[in-house]
């Protein structure tokens, strides 16, 4: 079974170093809490407001050993009036035999407002 595995954050700043670093944490956050292994993922979705611009925050992940393969694409969120703004949003789709309940989901800084109804899950 394929399953989505979301999760967002926001950057501090639009610059390359706090667009990696806030992505870093997020992507170490979602692999560590849902145990997942590079070879169960058949790819990765990553978003930014369009506030966000200046680096490729999908370049995280490839700081991660073993996600060199890992399929991985940036896009820009829809500009939604009045939605969070300096956000990073990710999908992955991970194979997997945990069921839809137990998949986390992680929300961290301002993003966990998107979705307070999956981020009290796990203790951040």
């Amino acid at each position: 079974m394929i399953r989505g595995v979301r999760g967002a954050t926001t950057v501090t700043a639009n610059s390359e170093e706090a667009i990696i670093a806030a992505t870093e944490e997020l992507f170490a956050k979602l692999i560590e809490v849902n145990q997942i292994q590079p070879d169960s993922v058949a790819s990765v979705l990553v978003s930014t407001t369009e506030d966000v611009d200046a680096a490729f925050p999908a370049k995280a992940l490839r700081k991660f050993p073993g996600w060199t393969y890992v399929p991985v694409m940036c896009m820009r969120e829809m500009p939604v009036p009045n939605s969070l703004k300096m956000c990073v949003r990710v999908m992955m789709h991970v194979n997997t035999s945990v069921t839809q309940e137990k998949i986390v989901h992680v929300y961290l800084n301002d993003a966990q407002v998107l979705r307070p109804d999956l981020n009290n899950s796990v203790a951040l």
